[in-house]
This record gives C-alpha cells, structure tokens and sequence, in this order.
C-alpha cells in the first residue's frame, strides 16, 4: 500500500511539472498578448526618441500587437531607466538604452542610482551612430586646429552646449577638451532639440550631438558641421571632415543604441524580440540610414560581453575627465 502511495504520488507530481511546463510553453507562444511599451529616457526627437519610434513600428507589424513609445526624460536618462528597472519584467515593458543610461550614469556617480549590468538585460542592439561637432553656419574658427589654438588662447570664451549634465554630449565634449587642451565655457540645456535655437542664432557656439540629431540641422545648411568623431565621414554630410583628418587622433566615438529589459523577463519573449528584430533587419537598415546612422548588429551569445566591454572602456574616459555628478 506504501509503495503504491508512492508510485501515485510521484505520477501526481509528474503532471503537476508536465502540466506547469504546459502552461510556460503556451504563455511564450502567446507572447505578445498586450500591448508592449518602449520607453525613451529621454525627450522627443533625439537619437533615442527616433530610433524607438523605428523599432517600434517594424515590431508592431512583425508581433501583430500594439508597440507604443512613451518619453520619460528627466535627471539624464536616470527617471526614465529605473522606471523599467521597477516595472514587471514581463516582456511589456521595455528601455531604449545606449552610452548615456547604460554606461554613462553609473560612473557618473559615487553612489550610482542603479546597476545597469545587474538589472538590466540586453535584448538587441541595433543602431550605431556617429557624433559630430556643429556650430552657428557663420562660425569662423574652422578647421579643427583654429578652434583649439581660439579656446586656449581664450579660456571660456567659446560656449559648448550640452544636453544635462552628465549627457552624452557633456561627456563627449569633456573628452574634446581633454585630449586637446581647449578650454570652452559648457552651457547645460535640458534637451538636445532645446540647444538648436540657440545654436543657429550664435548664443552657443559649439555643440557635440549625435548625427541623427544634427542631419536635419546640416541638411538645412541652419548650421555648420566643423568635424565627425568617427573613422569615416557621414554620407549625408561628405563636405564635413572626421576629426583625424584634421590632425585629432583618438577621438573616434562609436556610440550606439539598443533595447533593453528588466532582468528576469523569461527567455520566451527576449528570443521572441531578438528573433523579430533580426528578421527586420532590412528595413531598419534603410530607415536607419535615412536619419543619419546605420544598423548595427550583435549576435545574442555576445551581448553580455558587448556590454560590459562598453561599460569599461567608456568609465575610463569618464573618470579620467573628471567628471562627476556627486
């Protein structure tokens, strides 16, 4: 009687496994159900904002849900990342992620306000893009080497803009700075798009942004591009030299843009992502030229490591500029 307790028992809890393993093979073919939300740590029309509205679109086609864009911009990306971070990681709520909020913030600060390595999971990285230095379309001190010779012969003179403190563009700018010894007046904006009006009409003169952000700008000839901070120059801007052309080494800036989840989200849905994604390739390759950068892909198996190289690489430069948020 004992032993044919047992034998029942375990047939009981066999079904039990078999029927959860059931349930979690019907919820991931199910996957998505809902609506999914991306969420943009930062204001509308940057880089960040774009690139979602992107992938948004070519996921809700390819999911046949709903993929809404929703702008949490505040404290440089900080608002907008831990509210992923808190959120259910359940696949339907994701985060745009790139230097700023996955690499910049932690090194930013003593205490940082989260751990992006530890909480976060990448999904995809896909779009790499170019930073460029611009200016005010009559600004004189060009090439490169006028401006550095003007900003050390006259500390602060120059204004740089930034969008917040500890922005990409600060750090960038920092970088600049650094390498060459030019001395420039930053000038703090809440916003990449709050720094254009400014720029065209001379109240700044210098700005580092993201091409994305600066092709309109350049298109329109409403400013003025002084260097590209890659290996090659942009193809909707030819006439702008890259910074080594003009006698600047080691100020190539490969920044990129990605999608993230809160840690824990099953594998279902981030193979679901990653899967789609991959198979729209081709269509975000096109769209992403159109605005100024490119597609940029890392096989899944790599992403741990992409991100965590990024992570060191840019936390050196932040700590050898100097600069903190704390």
């Amino acid at each position: 009687m004992g032993f044919g307790w047992a034998v029942c028992a375990r047939f009981a809890a066999l079904a039990v496994v078999s029927a959860s393993i059931g349930a979690s093979a019907a919820k991931a073919e199910d996957y998505p159900s809902r609506t999914i939300k991306i969420v943009v740590p930062t204001g509308p029309a940057g880089s960040y904002d774009v690139v979602a509205r992107i992938v948004a679109d070519q996921l809700s086609k390819r999911l046949g849900q709903s993929v809404v864009v929703e702008n949490r911009s505040g404290a440089g990306t900080i608002v907008g990342t831990q509210s992923v971070i808190a959120s259910s990681p359940d696949g339907y709520t994701l985060l745009v992620g790139g230097l700023s909020n996955i690499v910049f913030n932690e090194a930013l600060y003593k205490k940082p306000p989260y751990d992006p390595l530890a909480q976060l999971v990448p999904i995809a990285v896909v779009y790499r893009l170019a930073y460029v230095l611009v200016a005010p379309a009559d600004f004189p001190f060009t090439p490169v080497e006028n401006l550095i010779s003007k900003a050390k012969k006259n500390p602060d003179e120059l204004r740089l803009a930034h969008a917040g403190v500890g922005s990409g563009q600060q750090v960038v700018g920092a970088a600049f700075m650094k390498s060459t010894g030019a001395k420039l007046q930053e000038v703090p904006y809440r916003s990449s798009s709050a720094v254009y009006p400014d720029l065209i009409s001379g109240r700044v003169e210098l700005f580092f942004d993201s091409a994305t952000a600066a092709i309109p700008y350049l298109k329109g000839k409403q400013i003025k591009g002084v260097a590209v901070l890659a290996s090659q120059r942009l193809k909707d801007a030819p006439d702008v030299p890259t910074m080594a052309e003009q006698g600047v080494k080691g100020l190539d800036v490969d920044s990129w843009i990605g999608l993230f989840a809160p840690t824990n989200t099953p594998r279902p849905a981030i193979e679901r992502l990653q899967k789609e994604i991959a198979a729209a390739m081709p269509e975000l390759q096109e769209r992403f030229v159109a605005v100024g950068g490119e597609a940029m892909t890392v096989e899944p198996a790599r992403l741990n490591d992409f991100v965590r190289a990024e992570h060191g690489k840019w936390t050196k430069v932040i700590k050898e500029s100097g600069i903190s948020l704390d």
